[in-house]
């Protein structure tokens, strides 16, 4: 188990919303918090600490209003830490290799291959191709319907009929090295972890996965790792510090891994932001 920080881009800023509130009509979202400082500052201060493999995720649908000062953000933030981050929103063939080249580890993809609420396997394989397999994310971020839950794309707007289960984990891992799983509907919430997903990730547990979505205190992280049998990465958004929340970054770490990687000597996050 590991923590996997975020930086969540959305219009040009760098924000945590709930997840559930975004929309491209008006490039709406019902904001928790919206940073003073840039993506690239986060980006040095996850170096910092030497937290590697967390994401920036671009919240705006290309070619919309502020896609572009979005975009700009992220491309400073994976030079500042190459090769530390990986990046989704609105990846393709045409921007991947693109992305990838900037600092990215990977690229992460959702709604290029999921599309019309299915899934495209020749779109994937065609991605996996390109930039091969070791270095593709998909994203299988889901929301509950009917008792179940579905993937979901486009920002999280609109449900695909691929349920996120056991089958369609080993249908998917054959083209990429990790999963990356919001829970949508508690996303930005801060009120508690959907349990049934991280179960099901935890016995999964045959690819590195990374689980997002109402963690809100230590009780709530105890409970991952238990479920999730050890196996289960995990983001923390509007509860970390960083972003206004309660849960201290230095605290989180020390927790995770039994010591701070030197941080004692740097600024606390408290000072820093």
């Amino acid at each position: 188990m590991e923590f996997r920080p975020c930086i969540d881009i959305h219009n040009g800023k760098v924000k945590q919303i709930v997840g559930g509130s975004l929309k491209d009509e008006g490039n709406a979202a019902e904001e928790n918090f919206v940073s003073e400082q840039d993506a690239v500052f986060f980006a040095e201060f996850y170096k910092k600490y030497k937290v590697r493999g967390g994401h920036i995720i671009l919240l705006n649908r290309e070619g919309s209003e502020h896609y572009e000062a979005s975009r700009m953000q992220a491309m400073a933030a994976l030079k500042a830490f190459p090769g530390g981050l990986q990046i989704g929103g609105g990846i393709h063939p045409g921007n991947a290799v693109g992305y990838l080249n900037a600092g990215a580890s990977h690229v992460i993809v959702t709604s290029y291959v999921f599309q019309g609420g299915n899934i495209h396997y020749g779109r994937l394989k065609e991605l996996a191709d390109l930039i091969g397999r070791e270095r593709l994310v998909l994203d299988l971020s889901c929301r509950k319907r009917n008792g179940a839950y579905y993937i979901v794309t486009d920002r999280w707007q609109n449900y695909t009929e691929a349920e996120l289960n056991e089958e369609t984990l080993d249908l998917l891992s054959a083209y990429c090295s990790e999963f990356l799983v919001h829970a949508v509907d508690v996303e930005g919430k801060a009120e508690g972890i959907e349990r049934p997903i991280v179960s099901l990730l935890g016995e999964w547990g045959k690819l590195p996965v990374t689980y997002a979505g109402g963690v809100h205190d230590f009780q709530d992280l105890e409970l991952l790792r238990m479920l999730g049998k050890e196996r289960v990465n995990v983001t923390i958004g509007s509860a970390l510090d960083l972003f206004g929340g309660n849960m201290k970054f230095s605290d989180v770490i020390a927790w995770m891994y039994g010591g701070t990687d030197g941080a004692d000597e740097k600024q606390s996050a408290d000072e820093t932001i």
